[in-house]
């Protein structure tokens, strides 16, 4: 309760609060601030307590508890069986609790998942590569966590959500709040058939700083970070660079060199901040467990030249590709080998349906 009426009192990731939190525990805070009582904390000024103990006038936890109930949700905090522990990792500024909506154990789902960030006014192409990834992911067993924005976000969600697996939004605003407002179903559908999370209270509108901090939570809360697409200076960016941070694998899907919304991706890469990936098997490969999830090598084509030793390899690219072919000595000549060699190779390469003899001469096979 005490966590749930703090959740109102500041925003997300106060890491003055979150030491306050750890020294002295939630209902302790509350009790401070609700009698004005300055703790011994060198952060903790006048004017932050007022600030505190301002908001707290108007707060009703058990109100908020119940909006989400309603909604079919719940609030989860440190200690709890279904807290996932690598938040930890944030330290003094880890979310005070998660308003989470959904079936699906937070904790579990997280052990295996993977966020896909990117643009908002992504191109066609990006749209495409995330919305693949997702579904890629999802076949393979991994949660696709994002934001329910626009662009990539929205791709990677319907992505997993069209091969029925399970997705994560995690959002800047109220899990009862739908935004943007042209995602409403979308969200509905995350929360059917995912989780939807937050570290605000129900209620709470997004504004720019509340994206900004939100990232940090999904870079925490998932084995590695994928960026699409991104602009220099675009928002995803902060995501992957919380995730290099927390020590997560940072991954970079390549774009056209002439297309601004990929160049953000490219200094990524290009900088060592971040893996290149192109699909959901070399992301497993990074992020999944040693030897289990190897992505399958890429190579192309073994033709049957390819299989043959070397030297008799050497004699068949001395045959000449003409009509008429060649006589043993000049084959010999050609491939530098004796012409006893030669002949033994010639007929290996007969046997094996590259050349055939035609009177005293040796041409190649035509193929169809």
């Amino acid at each position: 309760m005490a966590r749930a009426a703090l959740s109102r009192l500041s925003e997300p990731g106060d890491a003055v609060l979150g030491r306050w939190l750890a020294r002295a525990g939630a209902a302790a805070v509350v009790a401070c601030i609700r009698d004005n009582r300055a703790p011994d904390e060198p952060d903790l000024d006048a004017g932050r307590l007022a600030s505190y103990r301002a908001r707290l006038a108007g707060v009703d936890p058990s109100a908020d508890l119940e909006r989400v109930r309603t909604r079919g949700g719940r609030f989860i905090i440190p200690g709890d069986t279904e807290w996932p522990s690598q938040l930890d990792d944030l330290g003094a500024g880890r979310p005070i609790g998660l308003w989470v909506i959904g079936t699906g154990s937070l904790r579990l789902l997280a052990l295996r998942s993977v966020s896909v960030v990117g643009a908002r006014a992504c191109t066609s192409y990006g749209a495409h590569v995330a919305g693949e990834l997702g579904a890629q992911l999802a076949e393979r067993g991994w949660v696709v966590v994002s934001g329910a924005a626009y662009g990539i976000d929205a791709a990677a969600h319907r992505g997993a959500l069209a091969v029925g697996g399970l997705t994560i939004g995690v959002l800047a605003c109220g899990v009862d709040m739908s935004y943007p407002q042209g995602h409403a179903e979308l969200i509905r559908r995350i929360a059917e058939q995912g989780l939807l999370l937050s570290e605000l209270p129900p209620g709470e509108h997004p504004n720019r700083f509340r994206f900004v901090l939100r990232n940090r939570v999904i870079a925490a809360l998932t084995r590695g970070t994928v960026v699409v697409e991104a602009a220099l200076r675009s928002g995803a960016l902060s995501t992957a660079r919380r995730a290099r941070d927390l020590n997560r694998h940072t991954m970079g899907v390549a774009g056209p060199v002439t297309s601004e919304l990929s160049a953000g991706v490219h200094a990524l890469i290009r900088s060592g901040g971040a893996t290149l990936v192109t699909d959901a098997a070399e992301i497993g490969e990074l992020i999944g467990a040693i030897g289990d999830d190897l992505a399958p090598r890429r190579a192309g084509p073994v033709l049957p030249r390819d299989l043959l030793e070397p030297a008799v390899a050497r004699v068949l690219e001395a045959v000449p590709a003409t009509a008429e072919g060649a006589p043993v000595e000049r084959v010999a000549r050609e491939s530098g080998l004796s012409p006893d060699e030669v002949l033994q190779r010639l007929y290996e390469l007969g046997s094996l349906g590259f050349v055939e003899r035609c009177g005293a001469h040796w041409r190649l096979v035509r193929r169809r």
